[in-house]
């Protein structure tokens, strides 16, 4: 569970930080698709308390967009509510300018100062939790000791070394590691404007545990983020994404990310050029903000609370300037395994397939193969050679055993000769 105190339940409009029109005109557009309902149905669809819900439908009944078409008791909220014809004929022209119908947004004023309440700067992690999330891992002990103090920094970090060694298990392992889980809100209010913010594909919602306090149901409970791109990033994913078909905006990615953990992998091998994706982050790596931009040109700020990984096989040195490099504080170089971290990694694989070890095959790869064709270790072969061995056993169905027949195929298969 968080350390701090959840979001609390608004009790009027003004509570909510939100613009009545723009409630109102959410809730019409929910009702287009609820036929007959009750106030708790509003009240469950646009994540807003009864009281609220209530006052807006009143209006909605003023207006003639409602009528009461029945009534278990004597009590507003047993009433049965259905769309007049004036009032689907509205929510329809609203649909057409804006089809947000998700949960209401929350203000951009309290979203920003629920993200620095939930800071990524300083976390509290433990050497335990990072030990744990690495378990699955054969990491060397010195990138392990050089790992957790960059993490709890919050400081950019720099992953790099020969493809194939487990940097993004090594950057997915921090997110993992990272402690406590975060307040996220379904979508924030930007002048007049909604922004869709939460993303299963980011988003990892977790069920609050024990009696703790209410909590505002326009935010969720979720994992610190971890939204991790490689070489389809391009820069307008930096920038809020407007759709003309849906009339609404999209997060960022380093929104959705706020408060946890944006991986960049592969960096060098986008389209884009590194220095690019760099001057685009260098203010709010620096200063914590990020400034977006409406369509209408309106610009506004937003915290930029993020532990930034950025990982490469290339050399540092072509790819960025000193200055740049300067700016990248924690740099870590994952290399190639040592021969006795490799053989573990392979026992590993072995014992994952459910393969038996044979310490004459491995000799017979180490020199037939390692030595004699010179070939470097990779911390990726052992998996995917006994993959190879898998594949091609259960293609002949037979039991998968790992023979110098199976291990010569295998190898013939995966690497390239010249």
């Amino acid at each position: 569970m968080p350390s701090f105190e959840p979001p609390r339940p608004p009790m009027t409009l003004r509570d909510a930080g939100l613009e009545p029109a723009l409630v109102e005109d959410l809730v019409l557009k929910h009702l287009l698709s609820l036929g007959e309902f009750k106030m708790a149905d509003v009240a469950e669809r646009v994540k807003l308390p009864i009281s609220i819900v209530a006052s807006v439908l009143e209006e909605h009944r003023r207006e003639n967009l409602i009528e009461v078409k029945g009534s278990a008791s004597f009590t507003r909220t047993s009433y049965v509510f259905r769309l007049t014809e004036a009032g689907r004929r509205k929510g329809q022209e609203l649909l057409e300018q804006c089809r947000y119908a998700g949960p209401s947004p929350v203000s951009l004023e309290e979203y920003s100062e629920m993200v620095r309440r939930q800071t990524v700067k300083n976390i509290a992690g433990s050497e335990d939790a990072l030990r744990n999330a690495l378990s699955g891992l054969v990491v060397n002990e010195q990138v392990i000791n050089r790992l957790g103090p960059a993490m709890i920094s919050g400081q950019a970090i720099f992953i790099y070394g020969p493809s194939g060694n487990g940097k993004t298990s090594i950057a997915e392992a921090v997110g993992r590691a990272m402690p406590e889980n975060i307040y996220a809100p379904y979508a924030v209010a930007v002048a007049g404007r909604i922004v869709s913010l939460f993303d299963p594909a980011c988003h990892v919602q977790v069920q609050p545990q024990g009696e703790g306090e209410e909590c505002d149901p326009r935010w969720t409970l979720i994992k610190r983020p971890v939204v991790n791109t490689g070489g389809e990033l391009s820069m307008n994913m930096l920038d809020l994404k407007y759709s003309h078909t849906s009339k609404y905006y999209e997060a960022s990615l380093q929104m959705k990310a706020n408060n946890g953990l944006f991986i960049l992998d592969d960096f060098g091998r986008q389209q884009v050029d590194p220095i690019s994706i760099l001057n685009r982050w260098l203010v709010p790596l620096e200063r914590q903000i990020d400034h977006m931009t409406l369509q209408s040109g309106s610009k506004f700020v937003i915290p930029f609370d993020v532990l930034v990984i950025f990982s490469t096989d290339l050399d540092p040195k072509d790819l960025l300037h000193e200055a740049f490099l300067r700016r990248l504080r924690y740099k870590i170089r994952i290399d190639r395994p040592s021969e006795e971290e490799y053989l573990t990694i392979f026992k590993n694989a072995c014992k994952s397939s459910e393969i038996d070890f044979s310490q004459e095959v491995y000799s017979y790869l180490e020199g037939q193969w390692y030595g004699a064709r010179g070939i470097e270790r990779n911390a990726c072969h052992p998996r995917d050679l006994i993959d190879l061995i898998v594949t091609h056993s259960r293609y002949y169905q037979k039991p998968a055993a790992l023979t110098l027949e199976s291990i010569s195929a295998a190898c013939a298969e995966y690497f390239v000769q010249l």
